[in-house]
């Protein structure tokens, strides 16, 4: 490994998206050069992305792992085309960009369980056109623990200026949300988040608790199943506080600087802040994975696709988490 680097997979996200385009400017920042870089994918998506971006790149082409050298450079593009030259058209799911992106993740993933990688970043993905393209899992992070084959709890974290966020209950009708709501299953959010946030160099994360109800009042949910969390989780020696309730949660937690992270009881009670505060900075990070794995939260923004306007910020943001996880974790 050169100069004792961790290896850091990135993958060029849905080729008929921004990804490609994000991931040619990424290239070029000079935070790349702290890590063995393997860029995974088809090669003329590659060459798409940086005609619109402008960019181009001294990567040493391979079509096997095992033919990678780091002692020769650290920057390498793992081309999986296979002979293929498919022309993806920008701003439309298909089942061709799902299959191509699908490909890269389990190569990825495959890596990982080598030990052969010790991180992911990924370009945004669709999930119409992974659907299309032979995807079985309800998001990308389900696919991943299973490839994995992650037994512990996991969930997804949503990131905004090194602010992040965790969450008992995910995509589910709100009416099925109280049935979550439990001791038991809030204490494990809260001990992951902690987790993660110290492999990301927050040596005593300050772990906000959202409430379930209006004002941490009209309800028992506060009184039975959240407080006991908050209490068992002082006991392991996390820094935790709350029921926070949720319509002032944001302003207290992330805008006053009280807190870390913030864990909430549901979906919209935690984007809602999260994307009215810094939507356009987010970042997602799949927790509970045995690698650090993250992405841009954005998507593939169809609507810009193509035009060189999309904001780097968030791929940057999201590479930059994966490296500091995968240092901390590995060294």
């Amino acid at each position: 490994m050169a100069q004792n680097k961790i290896n850091i997979a990135v993958l060029l996200g849905d080729p008929s998206g921004i990804g490609p385009e994000l991931v040619s400017k990424l290239l070029s920042e000079e935070i790349t050069n702290k890590a063995n870089l393997i860029v995974i994918g088809e090669k003329n998506i590659l060459e798409s992305g940086n005609k619109i971006s402008g960019k181009s790149h001294n990567l040493n082409f391979v079509e096997n792992f095992d033919n990678i050298d780091f002692a020769k450079g650290d920057k390498f593009f793992l081309d999986i085309s296979n002979g293929k030259n498919h022309n993806y058209k920008l701003s439309e799911c298909s089942k061709e960009a799902g299959e191509s992106v699908l490909a890269s993740l389990n190569l990825a993933l495959d890596l990982a369980k080598e030990n052969k990688i010790h991180a992911i970043n990924f370009g945004p993905f669709n999930k119409t056109s992974l659907k299309l393209g032979g995807n079985k899992y309800s998001d990308e992070l389900h696919l991943m623990a299973e490839k994995l084959e992650v037994k512990n709890f996991f969930c997804e974290f949503n990131v905004i200026d090194n602010f992040w966020t965790a969450r008992v209950s995910s995509h589910i009708p709100i009416k099925e949300v109280p049935g979550h709501v439990k001791k038991e299953k809030i204490i494990k959010p809260i001990k992951l988040i902690n987790e993660a946030m110290k492999l990301n160099g927050i040596k005593s994360p300050r772990v906000a608790v959202q409430a379930l109800n209006p004002h941490a009042e009209f309800g028992t949910e506060e009184k039975e199943e959240i407080i006991p969390a908050i209490e068992e989780a002082k006991k392991l020696g996390i820094n935790a506080d709350g029921p926070l309730p949720c319509d002032t949660s944001f302003i207290t937690a992330y805008k006053d600087g009280n807190h870390d992270c913030i864990v909430g009881m549901y979906h919209d009670a935690l984007q809602s802040g999260l994307k009215a505060f810094g939507f356009d900075r987010g970042v997602t990070v799949q927790g509970g994975l045995p690698l650090p794995i993250t992405t841009p939260a954005h998507g593939t923004a169809f609507d810009i696709a193509g035009k060189n306007v999309a904001n780097l910020e968030p791929t940057l943001n999201s590479f930059k988490i994966a490296l500091t996880m995968a240092e901390n974790k590995n060294n």
